[in-house]
């Protein structure tokens, strides 16, 4: 029998929804596998907590998570905290401290869902994107002087390692190793971006020929863009830079039917550190507490974790279940039908049970 400690943190909004769906959706896997257990830290870490105590979490936070096996987070970010707040107040410190350099984003249409791409389904949009997590354009380094006066001057500096920059290309090109479609694509820029976009391709195509067994491409990020809409089907692994791949993956998710669904998985490939997984989509203000949050993007971030602890047919088995009861149209509206959270959590456990 293996235990697994989870550190888990609901956040803000329609996080406090579906990470009990999440949870649930663990527990019954470790139930029908028989040979795992998990065992749950909750965290009450949030803009709420942040506007009660002055910061999002306490001083010794990163400390309390170190000792668990992985995180489980479900949305930071509400209205009333400044999103830089948030995100630099959690989010970041909880990436940079535990090293999870390597964010793994699956962008797959499942069946029964529909694409806002006419013609495409299932087969067609199945793909990784790689962001690179640490470092790149989220870093601290800049500031503003003469604020509020016509001569204000605004900096923000990017920040490009050789040591982080080799680490995610070829965490991307050891991936792709194992999938499919064994191709990797670089998003670029180094037609408009003088200094990092070019050191950042040179090192892609370094690492590239050690892995003469992978096709290798790299294209500048607004074709690139493009291209996820008219050619999807292209696509094995890619691998982009802290922004190029935070806006790519939202892009992806967008095609494979709902940002709801999307699934984030922040890693320490190493494992000298917890990792964290998250669904892509936010705290979702707007529909809080009407019991109608999509609970599939946190489903599959624990899909995800499973994965990463080392059972990855239990992974399969999550999706497998999500996929079979997308298929047979029960979904919430964001994927254009009636059911509630709760419906489609229970829907699941009931196809996990029948599968296993």
């Amino acid at each position: 029998m293996k235990r697994f400690d989870i550190a888990v943190i609901p956040g803000d909004g329609i996080g406090r929804e579906v990470v009990p769906a999440g949870r649930k959706i663990l527990d019954v896997v470790a139930q029908v596998h028989g040979g795992l257990r998990f065992r749950y830290q909750s965290y009450p870490w949030s803009c709420a907590y942040y506007l009660k105590h002055g910061r999002m979490m306490p001083e010794d936070g990163l400390a309390r998570l170190g000792g668990s096996d992985a995180i489980f987070l479900g949305a930071v970010g509400f209205p009333g905290v400044p999103d830089h707040v948030s995100l630099w107040g959690l989010l970041i410190p909880i990436r940079r401290e535990f090293q999870q350099y390597a964010c793994v984003r699956p962008v797959r249409l499942l069946p029964g869902v529909r694409s806002p791409l006419a013609g495409r389904g299932p087969g067609d949009i199945d793909f990784i994107v790689v962001r690179e997590n640490n470092e790149g354009e989220y870093s601290s380094m800049g500031g503003r002087i003469y604020s509020g006066t016509p001569h204000e001057v605004v900096t923000q500096l990017n920040l490009f390692t050789r040591r982080g920059t080799e680490r995610i290309i070829r965490y991307a090109f050891q991936l792709a190793r194992g999938k499919r479609k064994r191709k990797v694509t670089s998003a670029t820029k180094s037609n408009g971006i003088i200094y990092s976009m070019p050191f950042w391709d040179e090192v892609f195509w370094q690492v590239a020929k050690e892995y003469p067994g992978v096709a290798a491409e790299q294209m500048h990020i607004d074709a690139l863009s493009a291209r996820f809409v008219t050619h999807p089907q292209n696509f094995g692994v890619v691998v982009g830079s802290n922004l190029f791949g935070d806006i790519l993956t939202d892009l992806g998710a967008a095609i494979a039917g709902s940002i709801g669904i999307g699934a984030s998985a922040n890693l320490n490939p190493e494992r000298r550190f917890p990792s964290c997984f998250e669904p892509v989509h936010g705290s979702a203000p707007d529909i809080v507490g009407r019991g109608i949050a999509n609970p599939l993007g946190q489903i599959w971030s624990g899909a995800l974790m499973l994965e990463h602890l080392g059972f990855p047919k239990a992974h399969d088995l999550v999706v497998k279940a999500m996929s079979s009861v997308l298929d047979s149209g029960i979904k919430t509206p964001d994927l254009g039908g009636k059911a509630s959270t709760r419906q489609v959590t229970a829907a699941v456990v009931g196809e996990i049970r029948r599968l296993a």
